[in-house]
């Protein structure tokens, strides 16, 4: 997960969504495809540009911008697919120490993204940082226990994102499936799931299809990339994702699918590329 954009608990003006959205392709596929800003690196489009190219291309949505981005995305019949949440990648919610800062943060990120339309609020868990495994995991539920009847009474689902502790994020607590389905389970709410981050797990379990079959019922969001690098995914790369996706369009999955890498080629030409291979 990169750098996102700040949560406005505020919302913007409403306007209403061109329709069909300006530009945008028929879409295409099973899945329902969306983009995080960071694909775009090195495109030096802004926020409109970035909207434009999606719409273009039959994407839903943009991961990891704040409501205040929602006006734009409206203009192209694109939605927020996922924002920022209030916990970060290394204070996160197995710390009690932090849940008194995190806690009415996720509260209004709730609140906002029940208004703006927004399907996914982000929950990040934190670093170990001398907290173990058990512990974490008490922690965690006892902090999405707390916030989980908002989150069902305006219908928006919080996503706990599996991140690596190997290669990128040394530390980081929820780094496997099994982890993060405990979690799921002990807090047993519907709008409680995880983010499976297919780059992170390949990393740190592999066996991808198999664990996103035998876990999807607590799977609420992906995110793409290729192993390694963390780049667009071709034939360099150690992950199929045609055969990934159509394991996910199989199982009748019906969030989203977001792209979460940084190009290393032009930016607008390697993600309708990405497209087209995830329209299974």
């Amino acid at each position: 997960m990169g750098a996102v954009a700040a949560l406005s608990p505020g919302l913007p003006a409403a306007q209403t969504p061109a329709s069909p959205a300006a530009g945008a392709s028929t879409r295409r596929g099973r899945l329902k495809q969306a983009v995080c800003r960071g694909v775009f690196s090195g495109s030096k489009l802004d926020l409109e540009g970035m909207c434009r190219e999606a719409a273009r291309l039959g994407l839903w949505g943009i991961d990891l911008v704040g409501t205040d981005a929602l006006p734009t995305l409206k203009n192209y019949g694109l939605v927020p697919t996922m924002v920022p949440g209030g916990s970060g990648i290394k204070s996160g919610i197995n710390d009690l120490k932090n849940h008194a800062d995190i806690e009415p943060k996720m509260l209004a990120a709730i609140k906002a993204a029940a208004e703006a339309g927004a399907p996914n609020v982000i929950v990040l868990a934190g670093d170990r940082a001398g907290i173990s495994d058990e512990h974490g995991l008490e922690n965690s539920a006892n902090f999405l226990n707390k916030v989980k009847a908002v989150a069902e009474d305006k219908g928006v689902t919080l996503c706990i994102e599996l991140l690596n502790s190997k290669v990128n994020h040394p530390g980081y607590m929820c780094d496997t499936t099994k982890w993060g389905v405990e979690l799921c389970k002990r807090v047993d709410s519907p709008r409680v799931k995880l983010l499976y981050d297919i780059y992170h797990m390949q990393i740190m379990e592999g066996d991808v299809i198999r664990t996103i079959k035998a876990n999807i019922k607590y799977i609420g969001h992906f995110h793409t990339a290729g192993n390694p690098g963390r780049h667009e995914f071709d034939d360099t790369q150690e992950l199929n994702y045609v055969g990934i996706c159509k394991a996910i369009a199989d199982l009748g999955f019906e969030g989203f699918l977001a792209h979460e890498y940084t190009p290393t080629k032009d930016a607008v030409v390697t993600l309708e590329k990405m497209v087209k291979i995830c329209e299974v």
